[in-house]
């Protein structure tokens, strides 16, 4: 086991990511130069690339060009517009895998995060045992890679995660800072700009280690007080800030990849509801109810669909989001298709009141005092103690019925 010390930090950076999401929604580009930005027009254009996929990389494009350079470089790449709204849909499928391992992610943008798994050592392995369940995940569930750097800092994690790319793995022991950073170019420095670079050559640093070489007040003197500590400071390695968690949660869901397509329509419904009462435990112990319950289905061909409904107050009991997900699973079935990977969200958060309920004050609400009931004896005994017999049956009351049409995801 790889020893990381007293934390354990991810960067989970996904590959050429809108090029990569393209290219699994499009198996015909796989091999050919893809760019992602406005779309060139007889060579002109002024508008820049968004990302291009390794294939392009070759011909030297790359983030941030301008799309008529791109397009002098390689003309016979396939340029594309952005589809937002789809990245943002793959990327919250990113972020639930992530949220299988940690409640600390702090996004940095809508294709990498920074992850802390200190507190799921004990549950999932080692810092490296955790990116390669994570990996797993996204190249199984979403047809992605990623690279992730692991390490005992953001900085060094950061840098890691870049190293290896695509479908990487590289980890930094602790201890081993100095022996990662010392070979690296200066440029690699968090900060290091084009201004910063002219002062480290006359300083006649080219590498992280001959900055690291060099006395504190040297630094302070070239840079400035803030900025020469920082580059005095990371330059060895030392990174103590913490990943920082999205302030506000916007949603919180579960979903399964079953390991074969499955067509029995009951284990479908029992891994649904099975997901529900997680996602409506969990919603539970943050003191959150949401008020938008969404399904996700995935069939045998990977075609992904999505369904929501908007309820007219905030719910986190099983007996409240169930029949409302059984109820769009059942209107989005296509029996003659196999199902690859269901899922269930509650999004539209707000907190609720926190404290146990009379169970048998009358007039309150009996779902809301079963589910505390059954948290409490979770808590006490483990999650198994209680479990549902069987399946909730049908004709719930109270099912709403605001915002009945369909959602479909970019899937299709």
């Amino acid at each position: 086991m790889v020893t990381l010390g007293k934390r354990a930090i991810l960067h989970v950076d996904m590959d050429a990511f809108y090029a990569a999401v393209e290219e699994r929604e499009n198996p015909a580009l796989r091999g050919k130069p893809v760019v992602v930005g406005s779309e060139p027009k007889e060579g002109r254009g002024r508008g820049v690339v968004a990302t291009a996929n390794y294939a392009a990389r070759r011909y030297g494009i790359g983030s941030a060009m301008p799309i008529s350079e791109a397009w002098r470089r390689c003309p016979s790449a396939v340029y594309i517009r952005p589809r937002m709204r789809l990245y943002a849909e793959v990327s919250r499928g990113v972020r639930d895998i992530f949220e299988r391992f940690t409640d600390l992610i702090e996004p940095i943008s809508i294709d990498e995060a920074f992850l802390d798994v200190t507190a799921s050592r004990r549950l999932y392995g080692d810092g490296p045992e955790i990116a390669k369940r994570i990996k797993s995940a996204i190249r199984s569930e979403e047809r992605l890679t990623a690279s992730i750097g692991c390490a005992a800092s953001k900085f060094i994690a950061k840098i890691a995660s870049d190293l290896d790319k695509p479908d990487g793995l590289v980890v930094v022991e602790e201890g081993r800072e100095a022996e990662f950073l010392d070979p690296l170019p200066i440029g690699r420095l968090w900060g290091a700009g084009p201004k910063a670079l002219e002062r480290f050559r006359r300083l006649r640093c080219a590498t992280i280690g001959d900055a690291a070489s060099l006395e504190r007040d040297v630094l302070v003197r070239t840079f400035g007080e803030s900025m020469g500590d920082r580059f005095h400071r990371l330059s060895r390695g030392l990174d103590e800030r913490p990943v920082v968690p999205d302030h506000v949660r916007k949603s919180l869901g579960k979903e399964s990849t079953f390991g074969e397509d499955v067509a029995d329509r009951k284990v479908v419904e029992r891994t649904l509801l099975d997901l529900t009462e997680k996602v409506a435990a969990s919603l539970r112990r943050k003191h959150m109810a949401g008020v938008t319950i969404t399904l996700k289905l995935r069939w045998e061909g990977f075609e992904t669909v999505t369904r929501r409904r908007t309820l007219k107050e905030p719910v986190n009991t099983t007996e409240r989001i169930w029949p409302v997900a059984r109820e769009l699973l059942r209107a989005a079935d296509r029996p003659r298709l196999k199902v690859r990977l269901v899922g269930v969200t509650l999004s539209g958060l707000d907190r609720v009141e926190s404290g146990q309920s009379d169970l048998f004050r009358e007039g309150s609400n009996v779902d809301g005092r079963v589910a505390e009931a059954v948290d409490t004896l979770a808590e006490r005994f483990g999650s198994g103690t209680v479990t549902r017999a069987a399946l909730l049956p049908d004709g719930e009351k109270d099912a709403p019925d605001d915002d009945p049409e369909p959602h479909e995801s970019g899937g299709n």
